[in-house]
């Protein structure tokens, strides 16, 4: 393992052992208690041989198990936090940990480059322009190297599911199996109410010659996939529910996993189903983080574990990508066109005086849509009661967009309009987790001007679902389905190599793109299909 594992595994896993041990002193043992009292959810790890007395004595200790996870000798548990002493002092446990969450690493972008921007409004308006070849395939040379034998590959998206309805996935419905691993239960495993999943999926699989659409790394329909669905609309999961998603993948029959997903927090436990996935021959790949600075995500940062970097189509790293030395490969993840269920996401609308004007939903703002007359409600720093019952137009600034929301709602508002700094384009904003009522939607500086001679006159404001099929992310989400997508194909006319022989010759046929060698912003460069094939025709699985 590297410094950088090392020295950031230990550190967390002393601060979880500390945190719960605190936790457990803080209160004398007691009789069998009930778990919703003061519950903390953790991994307990078992000795060899002592699975079944450790089970006895965590439901002694008022605790439930929530999961097994055979591959870590764990359990997952939820217990009184005041009985976490008792476990961690038995001779038969190895150790106890808290049970660390993770989270998708992908989001939907407005913002797009030139190469991007000719689609953009087809993609606002639900459809494509016949079928769309995405930047990022020739980018990592799928389209050089046909898929007629991934029939013999099994992929499995740990994800927030798959549309199987979906006109370019539907295709693929035949060699489509999954589980529904969500708690609480969120649809089925073949429903997304995040997207994020089916977005991925589009990357690794889109059916393509359909007349439409997009076309993914392998477009054949032939691929087998394993959806393991963790995560529900929240796109946050617990560790354990992660690792019983791999598992199961590979219990499956799975040849290679792809997670894009991560959190800030090494578990010992994780650490050692990847460990395990790894000697079964099973290829684990990984987004490296959305956070822009060189902290490690996990499970990218395992050493057993591929973990995948971001690029814009100009082979440029994001500035949202991890830089540090756990990144080893790179691929496409800025502007990632790909499919998506229709309604999970929302748009905005707005007319004045009848008149439609081009306006986006904030992130976060509920599905409303209210009419009233239009209020000059100025940069909204302040509660103003003329806005009783009227639509705030709010101009950009100052404070943030939620506050400005919350100000107009406070003031009896119906609805929030905000426009854009004076010679700027479409706002796309976010409320940032804050809770409104109202319906909020962002517009240009220009349509902003027009709408102030206008006050006073009827306006509609409205959040609803949107009915597209498409949507461009970003996010190293979405490079990690172009090196799983990769793996597959390559793999597929090389059977007989291993899982460390396809990661090797991915990594040794990368194109360059930082210094000589492995380096923390790109690892060993950019995932070239074509280059990866031709190392392993000429040289064999072992070179």
């Amino acid at each position: 393992m590297n410094m950088n594992k090392h020295s950031l595994l230990h550190s967390a896993l002393a601060l979880a052992v500390m945190a719960l041990s605190a936790s457990a002193s803080a209160a004398p043992a007691a009789a069998k208690t009930s778990v919703a009292e003061g519950s903390q959810a953790v991994i307990v790890a078992y000795k060899a041989g002592m699975a079944a007395a450790v089970r006895r004595e965590v439901e002694n200790a008022g605790g439930k198990i929530v999961r097994e996870l055979g591959r870590a000798s764990a359990f997952a548990v939820r217990m009184p936090a005041a009985r976490l002493a008792e476990l961690q002092a038995s001779t038969n446990v190895d150790f106890v940990e808290a049970d660390a969450e993770r989270h998708l690493l992908g989001v939907q972008t407005r913002t797009m480059d030139a190469t991007a921007q000719p689609l953009a409004a087809a993609v606002d308006t639900g459809s494509l322009p016949g079928e769309v070849l995405p930047y990022g395939i020739p980018m990592v040379q799928a389209n050089k190297v046909h898929d007629a034998y991934t029939g013999n590959r099994k992929l499995c998206i740990v994800d927030s599911g798959f549309d199987r309805t979906h006109p370019d996935l539907a295709g693929n419905n035949a060699n489509v199996t999954g589980i529904n691993l969500t708690e609480p239960v969120s649809g089925t495993w073949d429903s997304d109410e995040n997207s994020h999943g089916s977005h991925v999926a589009g990357t690794i699989a889109a059916i393509g010659g359909n007349g439409g659409g997009v076309v993914g790394v392998n477009p054949g329909g032939h691929l087998k996939l394993h959806i393991a669905k963790v995560f529900d609309a929240t796109g946050s999961a617990t560790s354990s529910t992660v690792m019983e998603a791999v598992s199961r993948c590979a219990d499956a029959g799975a040849n290679i996993i792809s997670m894009s997903l991560g959190g800030g927090d090494p578990t010992q436990a994780e650490r050692r189903v990847f460990r395990s996935l790894l000697n079964e021959g099973v290829l684990t790949i990984a987004a490296a983080g959305n956070a822009g600075d060189t902290t490690t995500s996990y499970p990218a940062g395992y050493e057993e574990v591929m973990s995948v970097a971001a690029l814009d189509a100009n082979m440029v790293r994001a500035g949202f990508s991890q830089v540090n030395n756990d990144v080893e490969i790179a691929a496409p993840g800025v502007a990632t066109l790909s499919t998506i269920p229709p309604n999970i996401e929302s748009m905005g609308q707005l007319s004045v005086a009848g008149t439609p004007y081009a306006a986006a939903g904030m992130t976060g703002s509920p599905r409303l849509t209210a009419t009233a007359a239009l209020y000059n409600f100025g940069v909204g720093t302040a509660d103003d009661a003329g806005a009783a019952g009227k639509v705030c137009l709010i101009e950009r600034g100052v404070v943030s967009f939620a506050e400005k929301v919350l100000r107009c709602q406070n003031s009896g508002g119906v609805a929030a309009v905000v426009y854009n700094s004076l010679g700027r384009g479409m706002l796309f904003g976010t409320l940032g987790g804050a809770a409104t009522s109202i319906p909020s939607i962002g517009t240009s500086s220009a349509i902003g001007a027009t709408l102030k001679g206008m006050l006073g006159q009827s306006a509609t404001v409205g959040v609803v679902p949107d009915p597209a099929l498409y949507a461009y992310f970003n996010g190293t989400s979405m490079a990690t389905p172009h090196v799983s997508g990769v793996a597959a194909l390559v793999w597929s006319h090389f059977p007989k190599c291993s899982a460390k022989q396809i990661r090797q010759v991915l990594n040794a046929s990368a194109m360059e793109l930082g210094r000589p060698g492995k380096d923390p912003e790109f690892g060993f460069g950019l995932v070239q299909a074509k280059a990866a094939y031709d190392r392993l025709a000429a040289t064999g699985c072992g070179n």
